[in-house]
């Protein structure tokens, strides 16, 4: 008995050696604070991305269904009242919510057609000249920068190539002026990569400099066409200012008078947001005329006028009509100038 109660002695001692805490206080173990419970395990709470991207696809499929039902209920609509049935909603975007503009072109506003029919092209417009282009670089330019003077030749009818070495460009312009030139085509180059063309419609002007971006030759596109010798049709679409209305007129003065409609040939300027996309197809008839299809001819590029001048190039005693300043002028994005 007595080998007993000692044993019961040892191990009350053992305890309170390992636990000192617990025994000057006098609590026990189920006496002290509870003890911490551990979170579960954070992949049990978060829902696996197969289940978002499957929860999202079927969102997106729901609000297809609905657009869907509500064009078929105002297809129908339309249908039924015919005449009467209330015009088409047109979507909201940056380009139909544009500032006006106070140099905004009307239909019949006679003072614009007064001053087209007075200006520096209508010789071009009243067909008295025909249109006769040089295309020129920059002092010394590299390969990248003739393949694109190239490349604008065989999308203008009826245009030269020059290299130009070390000769100013007022000598160039006096040079086409004697040459009977109608218009100067000068690409200059930054980092062997052409970013600039110089238009100049001659003998008395305007000069424009165009920025260039997103140059894409032909042999990068794919599925392109061969150009032929057709003279293109041209399209020159959006230019809805008095500015955009004299660029636009420039860029028609490089073309033929009368298009060849057999080729198939189209030029495009398109202005969309001051940005001028340039694209050169052929387009073909299919199912009897019902359907017509593209075949880009290349080159690619978009143009961003960074300023207009009166007369010839002069960079010293020009007199500039708009020059593009970014901080000053572009304070909206609603607002354009072409």
């Amino acid at each position: 008995m007595a080998k007993a109660t000692s044993l019961i002695k040892g191990v009350t001692m053992n305890s309170e050696r390992d636990n000192p805490t617990e025994a000057q206080s006098g609590e026990g173990p189920s006496q002290g604070k509870s003890t911490k419970i551990l979170p579960l395990n954070k992949s049990s709470r978060r829902i696996s991305r197969a289940a978002k991207q499957e929860k999202g696809r079927s969102i997106r499929l729901q609000k297809a269904a609905a657009k869907r039902a509500r064009q078929d209920a105002r297809r129908k609509l339309r249908d039924k009242l015919g005449d009467a049935a209330p015009p088409k909603e047109q979507p909201k975007t940056i380009e139909s919510m544009r500032e006006y503009d106070l140099t905004m072109v009307e239909a019949d506003d006679e003072e614009i057609l007064h001053d087209e029919a007075n200006d520096e092209m209508c010789s071009y417009f009243n067909r008295e000249t025909k249109p006769k282009v040089i295309i020129t670089t920059s002092p010394y330019a590299k390969v990248n920068t003739f393949k694109f003077c190239y490349e604008l030749q065989k999308c203008i009818p009826d245009a030269e190539v020059f290299t130009r070495k070390g000769i100013a460009l007022k000598k160039v312009v006096k040079q086409a002026k004697q040459n009977d030139y109608t218009d100067l085509i000068v690409v200059h180059e930054d980092r062997k990569m052409p970013n600039g063309i110089v238009l100049c419609h001659l003998p008395d002007g305007p000069t424009a400099f165009f920025k260039i971006n997103s140059l894409k030759f032909t042999k990068n596109i794919k599925k392109k066409g061969e150009t032929t010798g057709h003279h293109p049709e041209v399209i020159l679409n959006n230019f809805n200012t008095r500015l955009g209305h004299t660029v636009a007129r420039m860029f028609a003065c490089l073309f033929p008078h009368q298009p060849m409609f057999t080729g198939r040939r189209v030029v495009t300027f398109h202005n969309q947001r001051d940005y001028i996309f340039f694209r050169h197809h052929r387009y073909e008839f299919k199912r009897e005329g019902e359907k017509a299809a593209l075949l880009e001819l290349g080159p690619r590029f978009t143009l961003r006028l960074k300023w207009l001048q009166k007369g010839t190039f002069d960079s010293r005693y020009g007199e500039y009509e708009w020059v593009l300043k970014r901080h000053e002028m572009e304070t909206s994005r609603r607002r354009f100038f072409l």
